[in-house]
């Protein structure tokens, strides 16, 4: 017995876009199906021609679809969806979004997590990255902001080559964001040329870092990863603007210098009323072959800042290597190489923050004191 167009569309139901995170028939993507025989042809409408991900549906539509009875071929055919196909996308797309703040699509349920530093160069950027992995390992529906505009390295670090997909016209337009796995991620590389400068001033930081709260399709998430630019500028204020309930992370070095202006960053998150987490020691050690520890940075500045700031030290992170490595060819080593020591690290201070009570913060309640010269 030939098997129904209705069995096919209920089987497609488990067919889930990749970016976007639903079932290619809640979004109406399924154009067509049409059987002859043991043979079935699916048209699925894309938002764009030349989707990257089409070997994901290819295979998913394939394990959906020839378990039926009957069906000994899958032919997958792909078409583009018009403006107006886009439009109502985009409006089924922002149906159910609680509100947070007026036009921000980050769901009030969703817990953000601000990764912060005093200083560059503490491996903040790439602690932000894995963390958001391991979270996404642990289960948690996962984004990651790169928010470090100027410094943005959030799309390298994870081997994203794609580009966010626009949806929707000008007035009702909606990004969607790039994924890695699970992981949705936006970052403003994606939309400049390879190590193109970001030259802006205070407003258009702000601009920017709201259309990426306000335009992007983040969806149902857990957790959203904020990567933030080291110091105490426009992007950390704006935050607190954007995102009261939002969480810091401090990152620090054993260095006593990167420990004293580390401080500075958690005195800025509770100045817009974030709610400071706790501290993370990175690049700790190194460990050596006999086993033993050698502090190549220093000692005790983890410890120091977490006494200054009255916050929990969450975890210390070994120094390796491979980890810039894996970094470097766009490979988060909690994925890539999961048993070594700074892995299983990451993945404890994942579970530790995610044990911690979440605390909302109430946003900036008054303006921050205007300094003239």
């Amino acid at each position: 017995m030939a098997t129904s167009r209705e069995q096919i569309l209920s089987a497609l139901e488990g067919v889930i876009d990749p970016e976007l995170g639903r079932s290619v028939v809640e979004l109406d993507m399924v154009r067509d199906v049409s059987v002859e025989g043991p043979r079935v042809a699916v048209t699925i409408a894309l938002t764009v021609p030349g989707c990257p991900l089409r070997a994901s549906f290819q295979e998913q539509v394939d394990r959906a679809v020839l378990p039926l009875d009957g069906v000994d071929e899958v032919e997958l055919f792909f078409d583009v969806m018009t403006p107006d196909e886009k439009a109502a996308l985009t409006t089924r797309l922002r149906g159910g979004v609680a509100e947070r703040t007026p036009g921000i699509s980050v769901d009030a349920s969703t817990r953000v997590l601000a990764v912060a530093s005093g200083k560059g160069g503490v491996g903040k950027s790439s602690l932000a990255a894995n963390l958001a992995a391991a979270f996404s390992g642990l289960g948690h529906r996962t984004g990651v902001l790169d928010a470090d505009v100027y410094g943005y390295s959030i799309p390298h670090m994870l081997g994203i080559r794609q580009r966010p997909v626009a949806v929707g016209d000008d007035e009702r337009k909606m990004i969607v964001p790039p994924v890695r796995g699970d992981l949705k991620v936006m970052s403003i590389g994606f939309f400049l040329d390879e190590n193109t400068p970001v030259m802006w001033r205070g407003p258009m930081l702000h601009r920017a870092l709201e259309q990426f709260l306000s335009d992007v399709h983040w969806g149902d998430l857990d957790t959203l990863v904020v990567d933030m630019p080291p110091g105490t500028g426009d992007v950390a204020i704006s935050l607190g603007q954007l995102l009261p309930r939002a969480e810091a992370l401090v990152v620090t070095t054993p260095h006593r210098a990167s420990q004293q202006v580390a401080v500075r960053a958690a005195q800025m998150a509770r100045k817009t009323n974030m709610r400071l987490l706790g501290v993370v020691e990175n690049m700790s050690y190194l460990r050596r072959e006999d086993g033993s520890q050698e502090a190549l940075f220093g000692a005790g500045g983890g410890e120091a800042l977490a006494a200054e700031v009255e916050a929990p030290l969450l975890g210390r992170i070994p120094f390796d290597p491979r980890l810039g490595e894996l970094a470097d060819a766009g490979e988060p080593i909690v994925l890539a190489e999961p048993e070594t020591e700074v892995s299983r690290a990451i993945v404890e201070l994942a579970e530790a923050v995610a044990a911690t009570r979440r605390e909302q913060g109430v946003g900036i309640v008054k303006p921050l004191p205007l300094l003239r010269t």
